[in-house]
């Protein structure tokens, strides 16, 4: 029923709603039953908008067709078929109705949706014509860009450009409402001066949706980090992604606590990871130090543990050891200098002088 070529090609890149939502497409689908957004959306608990971006995602990636009346409402959704060796044809099915979905005005104005890829085509990805990504590779991103001031014309010849029809059409799906001019600039700096493809800005978007973080200049803040870390790629960023979420629910998890960070608490695990370097196996020793210690104010108490750690020259778990051995040893000859017996002033005698007055009494 789910074509290989689907699996290798297209889930990794899908979140958890957009699989879920094509996966029961395809299910209605093989077994010929109607369907609409908002039977989908009652059976997965999603909002209707959160079942209209899936399917806006699904047809960028030219695997659905959706179908609009004279008033730009959603009527039909096709799933079409792929043009696959091991893929067993399948007549694209309509699922109808659609509950008042209306476009947005952009898409209203004169720009069209994502033409329906041909059956027997076989490119599946959204092609790049613009010139502009080979003139800023990202890999040449080594400070951070100056944003340009765009003028009306400038943005007039960007959203003239069919890839920009499509990136600000999704990224109002995403963001579910009108772009103002300040985020058609940020999208077109993205593009334009970073050098982001239209598949890499529309995972962007998503990712930062998904964090609840619809705020352009939070947006802005993660293109600069993946550009100046080189990601050129979706599955690139949602390698960091992964990395990096990884880190925080694993330092998270060792200290006891199963809650997203505090942003003081994210200050910790940013200064242990990015200006301290340590690798994650070392923080998790100084975590499990601190649970074995304390139950209060154990972000301080680790950071205490990094913090000396960083001092002593710690790069790897095999360093620990003499670390912590330096340290006590340090620490033990503070201790005997702050002993009251150490630090009392002894008296000086000279024995024989002593011994001569007492005999001579």
């Amino acid at each position: 029923m789910l074509s290989n070529y689907f699996i290798d090609e297209f889930m990794a890149d899908a979140n958890d709603a957009q699989l879920k939502i094509y996966l029961f497409l395809i299910r209605m689908m093989s077994a010929n039953l109607p369907t609409s957004v908002c039977d989908i959306a009652d059976k997965f608990n999603y909002t209707e908008k959160d079942v209209l971006r899936a399917l806006m995602y699904w047809e960028s990636r030219q695997l659905l067709s959706l179908e609009y009346d004279a008033a730009h409402n959603l009527t039909g959704i096709q799933v079409l078929s792929l043009d696959n060796p091991y893929e067993i044809q399948k007549p694209a099915t309509r699922i109808t109705p659609v509950l008042s979905f209306v476009r947005p005005a952009s898409m209203q104005t004169g720009m069209t949706a994502p033409a329906a890829r041909p059956v027997a085509q076989t490119a599946f990805t959204t092609p790049v014509t613009t010139a502009s990504i080979s003139q800023y590779p990202i890999q040449q991103v080594a400070n951070t860009p100056v944003k340009p001031e765009y003028s009306l014309d400038d943005l007039k010849v960007f959203k003239s450009n069919e890839d920009a029809q499509q990136i600000l059409f999704v990224a109002e799906q995403y963001l579910g409402r009108q772009l103002t001019r300040k985020d058609m600039e940020t999208v077109l700096f993205i593009y334009d001066t970073l050098g982001f493809t239209s598949d890499l800005i529309d995972y962007l978007i998503q990712h930062c949706v998904e964090k609840g973080k619809k705020d352009f200049r939070y947006i802005e803040k993660v293109a600069l980090a993946w550009a100046d870390q080189g990601i050129t790629t979706p599955k690139e960023a949602q390698e960091i992604s992964k990395q990096y979420d990884k880190t925080v629910y694993t330092i998270m998890k060792s200290l006891g606590k199963n809650s997203l960070p505090a942003p003081k608490e994210m200050e910790y695990i940013n200064k242990w990871t990015k200006e301290y370097g340590f690798l994650l196996d070392v923080i998790q020793e100084a975590c499990d130090k601190t649970v074995l210690t304390t139950d209060n104010h154990r972000f301080a108490y680790a950071d205490g543990i990094l913090t000396k750690w960083y001092q002593a020259g710690v790069h790897h778990k095999s360093d620990i050891p003499q670390a912590d051995a330096s340290y006590q040893r340090m620490n033990q000859n503070q201790k005997m200098q702050n002993n009251k017996f150490n630090r009392f002033e002894q008296n000086t005698y000279d024995y024989d002088e002593l011994e001569a007055a007492i005999l001579s009494n």
